[in-house]
């Protein structure tokens, strides 16, 4: 934690950038087994990559993902799941990913357009909401800014859930991005990669150090 912000890293696919993130005391790790991303990773793989990490603090990305997918990256020794996912799954699939991982593992990526609400059961069945810009041609991942007002409202509209804002973060808009949205975490990907699935270590450093 950075000044009182939670920081995700995600898209993890090098042994050094784990290393990197560690170091700067990241909270959260991301690794990705979507197929279709360019930061995509292997279970054998993840797992490696994951093995410094705590448990508690190694996130598996995935895109509506079947649930012996789920089982298998469970029995490897991963926790949370983060997942994509358009609001019709949202609607018919949460509770399946829910009793599969648990509410307080589940971190949900709702497919949200701007000014629309959360789905009325999702509190039900997930504990944190990741909000990321919305796209409707990509599940996420989408490297732009989002609506951080709309961050900002939301997260004051459910207090009973968590919220992490993702969505472009970089270290030149960061505390800009936690001055309009009020997010007290923050999941960052591309903004601070030379190339997909490759973290710039000052990159990095530098948006560590504009948190602190």
């Amino acid at each position: 934690m950075q000044n009182g912000t939670q920081i995700k890293v995600c898209g993890l696919t090098r042994e050094g950038d784990v290393e990197a993130a560690l170091e700067h005391g990241a909270d959260a790790f991301g690794f990705i087994a979507y197929p279709k991303s360019p930061r995509a990773v292997s279970l054998e793989r993840a797992l490696a990559l994951a093995a410094p990490v705590p448990v508690e603090q190694r996130v598996l990305v995935d895109v509506e993902p079947e649930l012996e997918t789920i089982r298998d990256f469970q029995s490897a020794g991963f926790q949370r799941f983060q997942i994509h996912a358009s609001l019709e799954a949202c609607e018919t699939r949460l509770a399946e990913w829910s009793d599969g991982v648990g509410r307080e593992n589940l971190w949900i990526a709702p497919r949200l357009p701007k000014g629309l609400p959360l789905p009325e059961t999702l509190a039900q069945y997930a504990a944190t909401v990741v909000l990321d810009t919305y796209s409707a041609e990509q599940a996420g991942g989408t490297g732009q800014v989002g609506d951080w007002k709309g961050f900002r409202e939301l997260q004051a509209a459910h207090p009973e859930l968590k919220f992490i804002l993702a969505g472009g973060l970089s270290p030149d808009n960061i505390e800009q991005a936690l001055a309009e949205s009020g997010a007290s975490f923050v999941d960052v990907n591309s903004g601070v990669e030379s190339s997909p699935g490759v973290k710039d270590a000052a990159k990095l450093a530098a948006l560590f150090k504009a948190l602190k």
